[in-house]
């Protein structure tokens, strides 16, 4: 896979993921606050020593949130989170069987609904 390969799938990821995350109603805040947060440090401390993950893609969401997708090859496993304006670093959602992917997706644009 070429690099522009990668970085394509990386943001078609963070696109789908942002959608996801800040199409949400004006509630998933306080669902945030019972999410698993804490200080970003230690929580990206956490996702590299328990799980191999490393970042593989950033993006900043509404009332300045940064959006992030770490993932490991090695194990797996990916992670998408969210970071709040007051450094606090909340997991939203969590999975198993990553892959760096890059498909042409070009297609699409021509196929009869």
């Amino acid at each position: 896979m070429t690099k522009t390969q990668l970085m394509m799938s990386l943001y078609a990821t963070l696109i789908g993921a942002a959608l996801a995350l800040f199409a949400l109603p004006a509630h998933a805040q306080q669902r945030a606050q019972q999410a698993a947060c804490g200080p970003r440090g230690d929580m990206v401390a956490k996702l590299s020593s328990q799980f191999g993950e490393t970042r593989r893609g950033i993006g900043i969401g509404k009332k300045n949130r940064v959006l992030e997708v770490f993932a490991s090859e090695a194990t797996g496993t990916w992670t998408i989170t969210v970071t709040l304006t007051d450094g606090r670093m909340c997991l939203v959602a969590s999975g198993q069987a990553w892959e760096d992917r890059m498909d042409d997706l070009a297609y699409l644009a021509d196929a009869e609904t």
